[in-house]
């Protein structure tokens, strides 16, 4: 291995003054010593400094088989002494149009057509704009609207944020989005009830008179089926999905369900719809698509919804959008190995079995005083912290108890961001079970010391 031209305190300095991290508050990361990555090998990172680090969050959600595959490395190679990119507008390339085909073999039934992207944000919007037009395109323009979620993540592009839900991330933006109708999301453990069932209820009440209200003017639904992401990693009661698809198929309203984090495997399932066997009308993929590898996502949706734009040029149907990377070959061609080892590997049952050995060793997690909940899907798992476990009352959001969780991990290991005083849990699906176990290890120990530090000083 070739040594490091630079060093660490070099890196550092140009970090500091030319980078911009994102999602990053830039003064508490140059305050502090950021790690800077050289390597990967498996499911552990190697900073420029050679210290090693178990990937917990599997490089934010995407990492699928470790990383330096040579199976995935080769797909590369072997497609850069092709073509490194050819445009998907107006021609075709044969990753992408093999992908497609490949993507519609395991998609939920009726998901037909795929429209390439470059990272999920684009999806969701992609699906937006298509669910939009579509209604035009058959001669319904009153349907205009968009049902969201409250808590809900789908991206950070304008038309993505505006069907997000997340004040945080999105309040800031409110005067350059398009206005949505929400409703809730069932939040188990917030609820005033506690109960699934209960909560769930509430919801579906709220959601009903909603389209009982204003159906005729509904374009489409969005939602993160089966867990919630970014607001925290919420888990739906059984049920609810299934009950969320037969209202919008009663009320003739489109359904996209983005499973940008939780597809590929990640809950236990190919894709997460398939835990209630839904089928939406438009399906948003990304992240695990390729690996980890490469930025690539997809559209998936029907020919019911295709149809619409299928007509004659003066009709003004054509679905006016595309990136100049849609589709690269590059992306597609490690998507398809990536696929390849799924299925060798039977990657969707190890991560059953790794999940049921996960939820074994988090029960002793949600055992530790200031543990709230334990939430969790397969390997996507989320920890809420709060300071009064009988109470659920939280801790102050000014002592960032998650994020210094998150830090100590850091020193023990282990890579991973909080998402608020909730510390997500998402290692690459490929881990072993010793490797599961240093890196719960690791994570307990840090919720335990930071949250007993914490409840000291109050």
């Amino acid at each position: 291995m070739a040594e490091q031209p630079f060093s660490y305190e070099t890196l550092r300095e140009f970090n500091v003054r030319h980078l911009w991290n994102p999602f990053t508050q830039m003064k508490d990361y140059c305050e502090d010593e950021p790690v800077i990555i050289e390597r990967g090998e498996g499911v552990r990172l190697f900073d420029v400094r050679g210290r090693a680090y178990w990937d917990g969050y599997a490089s934010l959600w995407l990492n699928v088989h470790g990383h330096n595959v040579p199976e995935l490395n080769q797909a590369i190679i072997d497609q850069l002494g092709k073509v490194a990119h050819a445009t998907l507008l107006g021609s075709a390339n044969v990753p992408a149009v093999l992908l497609a085909k490949r993507l519609a073999d395991i998609a939920p039934p009726g998901l037909t057509k795929v429209f390439f992207s470059d990272s999920g944000a684009e999806a969701v919007e992609i699906a937006v704009k298509m669910a939009f037009q579509y209604w035009r395109n058959i001669g319904r323009p009153e349907k205009q609207w968009f049902v969201t979620m409250t808590g809900a993540y789908h991206g950070d592009t304008l038309g993505a944020v505006s069907v997000g839900g997340i004040e945080t991330f999105h309040g800031l933006y409110r005067p350059l989005l398009f206005p949505t109708l929400r409703v809730p999301y069932p939040y188990v453990y917030r609820h005033p009830s506690g109960d699934p069932e209960a909560c769930a209820a509430d919801c579906l009440a709220e959601l009903d008179r909603v389209l009982e209200e204003k159906a005729g003017e509904i374009a489409a639904l969005i939602v993160e089926p089966i867990m919630q992401g970014a607001a925290g990693m919420i888990r739906m009661p059984a049920g609810f999905l299934r009950a969320v698809a037969e209202r919008c198929r009663d009320h003739d309203v489109l359904l996209i369900c983005d499973e940008v984090a939780t597809g590929f495997g990640r809950t236990g399932r190919m894709f997460a719809v398939e835990h209630e066997g839904v089928t939406p009308d438009f399906l948003t993929l990304g992240k695990g698509i390729t690996g980890g590898y490469l930025p690539v996502a997809a559209t998936l949706t029907t020919d019911r919804v295709y149809d619409a734009f299928y007509a004659d040029y003066h009709e003004g149907k054509t679905f006016y959008h595309g990136h100049s990377y849609t589709g690269n070959p590059l992306g597609c061609a490690v998507a398809l190995a990536n696929l390849d080892l799924f299925e060798r590997r039977d990657l969707v049952a190890h991560v059953q079995r790794m999940a049921a050995h996960v939820a074994g060793r988090l029960a002793e997690v949600a055992e530790l005083p200031h543990v709230g909940d334990v939430r969790q899907a397969g390997l996507m798992v989320g920890i809420e912290v709060v300071r009064d476990k009988a109470t659920k009352e939280p801790f102050d959001p000014v002592r960032r108890v998650g994020w210094r969780i998150c830090r100590r991990a850091r020193d023990l290991g282990l890579l991973t961001r909080p998402l608020g005083d909730v510390v997500v849990f998402m290692p690459p699906l490929a881990s072993q079970r010793d490797e599961l176990d240093a890196m719960l290890d690791i994570l307990h120990r840090a919720i335990a010391e930071v949250t007993e530090e914490e409840a000291k000083r109050t």
